[in-house]
């Protein structure tokens, strides 16, 4: 079983809550917020109950290693900012100093700690670091959905050390949409994929082959679908070490599951040539130029089956969004879905490059839900286990 934040009494007590707030960060400061916005009702509800908060999370990949590049200060002060309040912050996050701030907190305040990458124990997964970053907290509460996949020190181990344990807002919301939505969707079905590589997607797309009603290839893992099929991609991105994986999943898609590709694509000589792009068809792409984003008919057709479906998910762009004039796959399939909503269907974004591109183009609210992990969203669609969610179990 499960608990749920509201499970616990919380006043006076410290909670250590697991967020993720591993976000872009440039010249000190947050590029992209979202993460730590998604974890502010938990956090509030926590203060509104009278607790101490102490906050943990990870920064990058610094390998045990302390790099000032990778502090989480400017998460921190991106905190204070929307929640308009001061928070105590500690440069280590299991020195005495750091216990001691913890210790003195009064009900209402923050700490946040400091990047637990900056111990090598934290990915080891080691048990006397989970036990001392567990002496920071009387209740503990993992809203991380983002790291959920991993067993680590801060998510995994550090759960045997505590007896009320629970999961936050955000976790609770994910496994609502990406579980619970899941076992039982509204027909049809559709499935969008996009981005560059089949190889993440694999465990997903034989999961929903049977599943789907619908499952709909765009982005550069297109090209490897298309190859394996014979067709002419020019020169197109494709994964020749996945030609014999995507000839098999063609193979499975019997029944009522149908998997449609791009009719069209916009093209160029190399992602810098936006400006001379050109539309060609799907299997005719000339040798000189490459598919950067699907094209108008593509966007049309995909868009004709969105406006049927009764669920959708979607994980991965239908172009390379970042670039002016690649992006309007990713932007025209976005919109369709946001119609389809309107007109009740759940709408569901997976995480990563695609939730990105969503709020870059101001378009989140075309969405029911959209996930804060990526790769942990991919392992949970796909039927795997989640290490630090079955850690919480009572």
């Amino acid at each position: 079983m499960l608990k749920n934040l509201k499970s616990f009494d919380l006043k006076e007590k410290r909670v250590l809550i697991r967020v993720d707030f591993n976000v872009p960060v440039e010249d000190d400061k947050v590029l992209d917020d979202f993460r730590i916005e998604s974890a502010i009702p938990t956090i509030q509800h926590c203060l509104k109950e009278g607790a101490k908060v102490i906050l943990m999370s990870h920064f990058g990949r610094p390998q045990g290693q302390r790099d000032k590049k990778l502090s989480l200060m400017p998460a921190g002060e991106k905190l204070a900012d929307l929640l308009e309040m001061p928070i105590k912050f500690s440069d280590d996050c299991i020195s005495e100093d750091s216990h001691d701030v913890t210790l003195g907190l009064r009900a209402g305040e923050i700490h946040l700690l400091e990047n637990l990458r900056f111990h090598i124990e934290e990915t080891k997964n080691d048990q006397y670091f989970s036990m001392k970053l567990a002496k920071h907290g009387q209740i503990y509460i993992n809203d991380a959905f983002g790291t959920a996949h991993r067993s680590h020190a801060s998510n995994a181990g550090v759960t045997k050390h505590f007896n009320q344990k629970g999961m936050g807002f955000l976790v609770e919301s994910e496994l609502e949409y990406l579980s619970e939505a899941m076992k039982k969707p509204n027909k049809p079905l559709t499935l969008i994929l996009g981005g560059a590589k089949i190889g993440t997607k694999i465990d997903l797309i034989n999961r929903f082959i049977q599943k789907a009603d619908n499952i709909l290839i765009g982005g550069g893992m297109a090209f490897t679908f298309l190859k394996a099929k014979g067709k002419d991609i020019g020169g197109s991105l494709v994964d020749l070490s996945m030609l014999p994986v995507a000839k098999n999943i063609l193979a499975n898609a019997r029944g009522n599951t149908k998997i449609f590709f791009p009719k069209d694509f916009i093209c160029a000589n190399s992602m810098n040539d936006s400006a001379k792009s050109s539309v060609e068809l799907a299997g005719n792409i000339p040798n000189n130029l490459m598919g950067l984003d699907i094209g108008p008919a593509s966007i049309e057709h995909f868009s004709n089956i969105i406006n049927s479906s009764g669920t959708i998910l979607w994980n991965g762009p239908m172009g390379v969004y970042e670039i002016e004039g690649f992006d309007l796959g990713t932007i025209g399939i976005a919109e369709s879905i946001g119609v389809a909503k309107k007109n009740g269907c759940t709408a569901i974004i997976g995480g990563g490059d695609s939730a990105a591109a969503v709020k870059k183009f101001g378009l989140m609210n075309n969405f029911n839900h959209i996930s804060t992990g990526g790769g942990a969203s991919l392992s949970l669609l796909s039927g795997n286990p989640l290490p630090a969610i079955f850690s919480l179990e009572l």
